[in-house]
């Protein structure tokens, strides 16, 4: 037990809540990508942010990590990262599969058109949301536990903000500049990279107390081996 009274992460044996965190993650993940050729506006009021509508359920993603980290370790939550990258390929390669065959006249469901129009991705567009990825899942899992084990075990929200806030901002420069070089002038791609990480840093503070309450939650649940 650390000095705030929570599991190393080595203690927990795999349980059902395990499975339910990965099972979030890793849906938040492939919906991200199902959805990212949507852009809208989301106005709070006080600012008007122009995003992809991947970038909705995208912050959930490093809120289940930094839940996985505290509670089972980096090497779990890091295996649950890896499982999200195959699982998006997996995902990608089902749609692209889709399109090889043609719907079949009459049909009420997708045209070729536009199941094209929805679910076509470049393959520049897989590539920018792919290393953006991983690269920001693996720098916000150890910059977790190094701002826990730099704090002793105190302060989740200093861990919980300062890995997800930096690792955002890298997924952000990476996925924008992966997908708009050459496309877009340094000005305009750091418009929509501001944008981007703002909301998702907004974000980030927002669910501080839901991170604590998952914490608090689940290290009270008994664990359920599988």
């Amino acid at each position: 037990m650390t000095s705030s009274g929570l599991a190393t992460g080595k203690e927990r044996p795999t349980d059902f809540l395990f499975l339910l965190l990965a099972a979030m993650f890793l849906s938040s993940l492939v919906t991200c990508n199902l959805i990212a050729g949507k852009l809208l506006i989301v106005d709070l009021g006080f600012y008007e942010f122009r995003l992809s509508a991947g970038a909705l359920p995208y912050p959930l993603t490093f809120l289940v990590t930094d839940l996985l980290s505290e509670l089972y370790g980096r090497r779990r939550a890091t295996k649950v990262v890896w499982a999200g990258f195959v699982a998006s390929l997996f995902a990608l390669s089902a749609l692209w599969l889709g399109e090889q065959f043609h719907a079949y006249e009459g049909s009420p469901g997708f045209s070729d058109e536009t199941y094209r129009e929805v679910f076509g991705l470049a393959p520049r567009a897989i590539a920018a949301s792919m290393t953006a990825y991983l690269v920001a899942q693996f720098i916000d899992v150890r910059m977790f536990h190094y701002w826990k084990t730099l704090t002793k075990g105190r302060h989740l929200w200093l861990r919980n903000n300062a890995s997800t806030i930096v690792s955002q901002l890298l997924d952000s420069v990476l996925v924008i500049v992966v997908l708009f070089w050459g496309k877009m002038t340094g000005s305009e791609m750091t418009t929509i990279i501001l944008d981007l990480w703002l909301f998702k840093a907004l974000v980030a503070l927002a669910d501080t107390p839901l991170f604590y309450l998952g914490t608090w939650y689940f290290q009270r649940k008994p664990s359920v081996p599988i």
